[in-house]
């Protein structure tokens, strides 16, 4: 009896935890509300309590448990919400023996290689801890679209919010879609976009009739040789049945429409994700009844301009001046559109872009909604989020100042109802290899060095050697390894560290990669993104 009446007060104290840890309260009063779905409120109070709004409005008095922020000069804002992205996902196995090898793949039922896998899930790839969403978070985001970057299916998204102990404490929904990109696998079938098309034709047609086979079967077993399993066949199934919508990665004119015929062809619910030549074909994306992704990262001149530089070409200034203009577009046809951060090195971009969008032509308000509740309805889940409503999730973005305006600041994220107070980036010390010189700005991470790496291939490890250069908020520079040296492209420092592209001579074929990664002191470490996964490496300072 005395152990039984034991476990049940212990259990007791475990409840009062609970109850205590998940019922902190909170309140923002006498700010301005936009709730998005509907009536701005000028003066009001949202309160916060277990996760979810329970209160929003002018006359709501303040709980007395709450812990309470005057609002006054602040704007509360549904949580920004980033519609493609990879945030938060574990890195992927690299295939070993050269470009398109496979190496040896994880058992699967699946019939198909590596990068051609629909049945990919990121909700099963996504990492623990909430540190590595800081920099979003303070840009105001409260919950993204995580999917993986590389092969020609993507595999199926996750929604997750930006905060959680654990991976399924983070899920709002999954799968949310399935993703395919115009890409290919090199040094083997499908190589060229040609084959792309037609092997993912086939699959469609291949899946369509593996339906027909389990169906029958299903009825009448009796005489029939059961189907064979095939993961990959049955992930595509909810697409043609149009219950999970297809994503297709498309930015070009030409893409795009590519999408809406493949799209029609097998009668799926397409979403765009990019859509930057999307005001070129409207009227097709209207009539294809088409959602759009649309990225915030603009194109925009990444060289300076000096007298040597190569005169650009119209076309490229032309698309410069347009791509900002075809939010507008879409939002004037009544296209469904969110907005995404479209592999944007600093996230803090993202309003003041959206902000672009409106000097061209969108309406302001319909410009909020699409960094907000837009998503949300696109994929299904505006009932819980999306927007500021008693009984919705608590993702909230609280901002002082003008959101468009680089400016402004992020005052308050709540993710979950679980309350973050951005901080302003820590300001680097000086000294040796710590930001001194001119190529340095206070405020950003020193990233300049020659650094001794070694990149963890599985199976084998390759050396080399990475040369950064800082001017300001811009890195050059080359990664030098057995496989030659590559310049760095499109290099920055970002609040966490620094990015950049390259491109790299492997068997005879041509990868692009995309290398992330922080400096700290003497030590230097990250990842590098390629079509045939994601490998790590590590390196320190030469002297």
């Amino acid at each position: 009896m005395k152990v039984k009446f034991f476990l049940f007060a212990i259990a007791a104290i475990g409840l009062c935890s609970v109850t205590t840890a998940f019922g902190q309260s909170y309140a923002v009063t006498n700010a301005r509300i936009v709730t998005v779905s509907g009536a701005t409120i000028d003066r009001g109070t949202v309160v916060v309590r277990n996760g979810l709004i329970e209160a929003v409005g002018a006359n709501i008095t303040a709980p007395a448990d709450a812990k309470v922020f005057d609002g006054n000069g602040l704007t509360v804002y549904p949580g920004f919400f980033d519609t493609v992205s990879s945030l938060g996902l574990q890195p992927a196995t690299l295939a070993t023996g050269g470009p398109g090898a496979q190496g040896q793949p994880a058992p699967s039922t699946s019939n198909y290689p590596v990068g051609f896998r629909p049945e990919d899930m990121s909700a099963d790839s996504l990492r623990v801890g909430e540190d590595q969403f800081e920099a979003a978070r303070n840009a105001g985001f409260t919950s993204i679209l995580t999917v993986g970057r590389t092969g020609i299916f993507n595999g199926r998204s996750a929604i997750i919010n930006l905060a959680g102990d654990s991976a399924s404490a983070m899920v709002v929904k999954s799968p949310a879609a399935i993703h395919i990109s115009f890409a290919t696998i090199p040094g083997t079938y499908p190589g060229s976009l040609l084959g792309m098309f037609s092997a993912t034709r086939q699959m469609f047609h291949d899946a369509k009739r593996h339906q027909e086979l389990i169906k029958m079967y299903d009825a009448d077993p009796r005489g029939i040789r059961r189907p064979p399993a095939d993961r990959s066949l049955e992930a595509l199934i909810p697409a043609l049945d149009r219950t999970v919508p297809i994503v297709f990665n498309a930015n070009t004119e030409i893409e795009i429409i590519r999408a809406i015929d493949f799209a029609k062809e097998f009668n799926l619910r397409l979403i765009i994700a990019g859509g930057q030549e999307a005001g070129k074909v409207i009227d097709r994306i209207k009539a294809a009844d088409a959602a759009v992704l649309f990225s915030l990262n603009l194109p925009k001149r990444t060289t300076a301009a000096s007298p040597d530089a190569d005169q650009e070409s119209l076309d490229l200034l032309r698309f410069r001046a347009e791509a900002p203009k075809a939010a507008g577009k879409l939002a004037a046809a009544g296209v469904k559109f969110a907005f995404q951060s479209g592999g944007m090195t600093n996230l803090t971009e993202f309003s003041a872009n959206a902000g672009k969008t409106v000097e061209v032509g969108l309406n302001r308000d319909a410009a909020i909604r699409a960094m907000t509740l837009s998503g949300a309805e696109i994929f299904g889940i505006n009932n819980r989020t999306g927007s500021i409503e008693t009984g919705k999730i608590a993702n909230l973005t609280v901002v002082r100042g003008d959101l468009f305006d680089k400016a402004r600041t992020i005052t308050h994220v709540f993710v979950d109802g679980k309350l973050f107070e951005p901080k302003a980036p820590p300001v680097r010390p000086t000294g040796p290899g710590q930001g001194t010189g001119p190529g340095t700005v206070t405020g950003l991470p020193a990233v300049a060095g020659n650094f001794s790496i070694t990149i963890d291939i599985p199976g084998q490890a390759l050396t080399g050697t990475m040369a950064m250069v800082q001017q300001g908020p811009t890195v050059t520079g080359s990664l030098q390894t057995q496989l030659g040296t590559s310049t760095i492209k499109d290099g920055k420092v970002t609040a966490n560290g620094f990015e950049y592209a390259a491109t790299v001579e492997f068997g005879g074929a041509t990868i692009d990669i995309f290398v992330r990664g922080n400096v700290t002191g003497n030590n230097i470490s990250g990842t590098i993104d390629s079509p045939q996964g994601t490998v790590p490496f590590s390196g320190t300072r030469n002297p």
